[in-house]
C-alpha cells in the first residue's frame, strides 16, 4: 500500500509564503507524475500545477505562474509546492497526487492539507 502525507498547510496573511509537501511512502517501485490540485469552498477541485519524473513542470492556471513553484526529489519520492504572494483566492484544500508503480500503476491521493489566505 502507498501513503502520500502532506504538510505545510496554514494560516498566511496576503502577500505571505507557504511551502507545502507532500511525501510517499509504501511499496513504491517508480512514481511518473506529482500534482498539486485544490478545491476552494463551493467549487470543484482543479489542477494546480504538475511535474514528471524527469523535472518537467506544468501549471494549470494563468494566476498562479510565477507565484507557485513545483518541484521535487525524486530520492525522498517528495513533491513540494512553493506559494508566494498569496491571495486570498488562494484559499483552499491543496491535495497532492501521484502515479505510482506498485505491482502496477495506480493513482494515490493525499488527505489534502488547508490553506488559508487572510488579514
Amino acid at each position: 500500500q502507498v501513503q502520500l502525507v502532506e504538510s505545510g498547510g496554514g494560516l498566511v496573511q496576503p502577500g505571505g509564503s507557504l511551502k507545502l509537501s507532500c511525501a510517499a511512502s509504501g511499496t513504491i517501485g517508480n512514481i511518473n507524475d506529482m500534482r498539486w490540485y485544490r478545491q476552494a469552498p463551493g467549487k470543484e477541485r482543479e489542477l494546480v500545477a504538475s511535474i514528471t519524473s524527469g523535472g518537467t513542470t506544468k501549471y494549470a492556471e494563468d494566476s498562479v505562474k510565477g507565484r507557485f513553484t513545483i518541484s521535487r526529489d525524486n530520492a525522498k519520492n517528495t513533491v513540494y509546492l512553493q506559494m508566494n504572494s498569496l491571495k486570498p483566492e488562494d484559499t483552499a484544500v491543496y491535495y497532492c497526487y501521484a502515479l505510482v508503480l506498485t505491482y502496477h500503476w495506480s493513482v494515490y491521493w493525499g488527505q489534502g492539507t488547508q490553506v488559508i489566505v487572510s488579514s
